[in-house]
């Protein structure tokens, strides 16, 4: 196989930007994710790949609920600060204000639209994990189109 064809086919698929949220007990935390899809209509469901290995998978996997939200394009910079790698303990969101939505998981004020999730089942798929959620809750907050990755300089993938 070429890799240098494979690598630059892959980062052509169109991929949103996203905060997920996370919560479990009385902890809550946010990663940027890109792999996300609609896998259902009846009942909705979602599927996000999750890194092995990281404090937001175990999180969703013990909590059972996530969050999924949209930023307008002029919002990168909220985006930037969850796509950097940060300890499990801490505050993750700094001044990023956020209330706990339907599911406890963490909705951000300065999102565009969310969905809520309520974990359903977890597949292993090579590095990262599927993550399939059925979609609880779901509101359009401003009538913005949202962040892409296409808007950045950035890729993850290939």
């Amino acid at each position: 196989m070429n890799e240098a064809s494979k690598k630059t086919i892959l980062r052509t698929i169109p991929y949103g930007l996203y905060v997920i949220g996370v919560r479990n007990e009385d902890a809550f935390h946010a990663f940027t994710g890109s792999w996300l899809s609609q896998c259902s209509l009846k009942p909705p469901r979602v599927m996000l790949g999750v890194r092995h290995g990281t404090h937001s998978l175990e999180m969703i996997e013990k909590g059972k609920v996530f969050s999924v939200n949209f930023l307008a394009k002029s919002d990168k910079k909220i985006l930037e600060q969850f796509f950097k790698p940060t300890p499990a303990s801490g505050n993750r969101f700094g001044e990023v204000a956020f209330h706990p939505g339907k599911t406890g998981a963490p909705v951000l004020e300065q999102a565009t639209h969310f969905l809520e999730c309520e974990l359903k089942n977890i597949f292993e798929a090579g590095d990262h994990s599927i993550v399939i959620g059925e979609v609880v809750e779901a509101e359009i907050l401003k009538n913005e189109a949202p962040l892409v990755m296409g808007d950045t300089p950035w890729h993850y993938g290939g």
